[in-house]
Parts: structure tokens; sequence; C-alpha cells
């Protein structure tokens, strides 16, 4: 039910051409459906891991294939909660409502929720095409997740009237250019492991990053010259707020056992 889940938000985001406009695009309203759609897929995992995995014998558990261990469904769990903030942010962004301190948020809580279901596949043996193109597809993405939280981050920083802030926002936007680069190689790796894939073209939020963090950092980088060598005393980009994260998986519960299930059995 979880990957079919996964499947059907996936479909809802294909672009498509609209009644009134010939370009291809993802509607709104197939947007907010889909983040629904993978908070359902994540409440599929999650009561997997929670209630359905700790029933199974020790080693029955030991002997599953590894698709169906407890890392790698909890990396889906996470991967489908990553890709609905995803949208959310793609969704601020098209908003003019939305202020900088919301997007800046909903990036950082990719950011974790990409790290942590990259954490939960780390160790495992995942020497099978589809075990590394799963691993190499959590990188790309919390790689994106990177470049958009340090953008957000660096922007608000440029707010602050003092010569440090200007200072720690330019570092941001560098550390937001850099991972930004580093995305488009970790998408090509992605593509290059089998089964081979095409890179798809840039939509929603890295469609617009990819665009704004170049010419923003560029731009920065121009109006506070004067502060380069303040930038270059620092040893890395400042660090990201640390956000609670905000996206559960939906409350999923199994089914009760039919009495016939029991009958059946009792008399075999």
């Amino acid at each position: 039910m979880a990957m079919l889940s996964l499947s059907q938000a996936n479909l809802l985001l294909f672009p498509r051409a609209s009644l009134d406009d010939y370009q291809l695009k993802v509607s709104e309203e197939s947007r907010r459906t889909s983040v629904d759609i993978f908070l359902k897929a994540a409440g599929y995992l999650d009561c997997a891991v929670k209630h359905v995995l700790p029933q199974f014998p020790t080693e029955l558990r030991r002997n599953l294939p590894v698709d169906l261990a407890e890392g790698v469904l909890l990396a889906l769990c996470l991967q489908a909660l990553g890709q609905a903030v995803d949208i959310q942010l793609g969704l601020a962004i098209d908003s003019a409502k939305a202020t900088l301190a919301v997007k800046r948020r909903l990036a950082c809580e990719m950011v974790k929720y990409w790290q942590q279901a990259q954490g939960n596949i780390m160790n495992l043996p995942l020497s099978n095409g589809w075990g590394e193109k799963h691993r190499l597809f959590l990188k790309w993405k919390f790689i994106e997740a990177k470049a958009a939280a340090y953008y957000y981050h660096g922007l608000i920083l440029d707010e602050g009237n003092t010569e440090r802030s200007h200072g720690m926002a330019i570092a941001a936007l560098d550390a937001a250019d850099e991972y930004l680069k580093e995305s488009k190689k970790a998408c090509e790796d992605f593509n290059a492991v089998v089964p081979l894939s095409r890179s798809p073209p840039l939509w929603g939020t890295m469609k617009y990053l990819s665009e704004k963090i170049p010419k923003d950092t560029s731009s920065k980088g121009r109006i506070n010259r004067d502060l380069r060598s303040y930038e270059k005393v620092m040893e890395r980009a400042p660090p990201l707020p640390d956000f609670a994260l905000a996206l559960k998986p939906d409350d999923y519960h199994l089914p009760s056992v039919d009495a016939s299930w029991n009958h059946e059995t009792t008399n075999h």
C-alpha cells in the first residue's frame, strides 16, 4: 500500500498541460493532494515498522530481504515526509503571503528528513542496483535540501544591519551555491547507476532555486565586496537553525483479524 501511494503521489507531480495554458505544469490542487498521499504512505510504513515487524520472530526478521529491513522501511517513511515538505516549500515559494521565515523553516525541516533517511540505510548491505540507486537518490535530495536551507538562511541573515550578519549571510549563500553545484553532480551519479535513468527537467522548488541561488549569491557578493575578507575568515558556513519536525506520518491501524482466519487456523 505504501509503494502504491508513493507511485500515486509522484504521478500527480507529472507536469500536464492545463485547459487554459499550453505550458506543462503541476497544478496547486495536484501538489496539495500529493502531500496528503505522501503522509498516507508514511503512515503505512510507520505502521509496518512499529506494529508489523515486531510481530515477526527474530530469525524470520533476520532472513527478510534487505528491501524489507527496518532501516529501508524507515528511510522510505522519512523520504515520503521529505517529499511532502519539498512540495510545501514549493507552494510557499508560489505564495505571496509566505514569509522568508516560513520558507527557511520548511527547508531546514526538509534537510532533517533527508538526513535521517540517509542515516537509516547507511550501514545496510544495499548491493543490488535498486538499493544503490535508492541510496544515491537520498544523497541527491539531501544535498538539494541543504542548498535550499542555506539560501533562505542567508537571505534572513542579510536582513540584519550589522557587518557580522552580512558576512554570515554571504557565507550561507556561498554554501547554498556550492550545494547547488554538488546536487547536480549527485543527480548525475544517481542517473548513471543501473537501472539507468534520465535527468528530469527542473520544476517546482529546484527550478526556482537553480535560478535564484547563483543570481543572489553573485549579487550579495558584489554589494558586500568589502566584507569578502570577513567571509574568508569564516572557516565554514553558519549553522542552520534547528527546528522541530512538523510533519508526521498519518495514523494507520491494521484491520482486525477476521474470525474466519482463526477458524481456518484451528482446523489446520
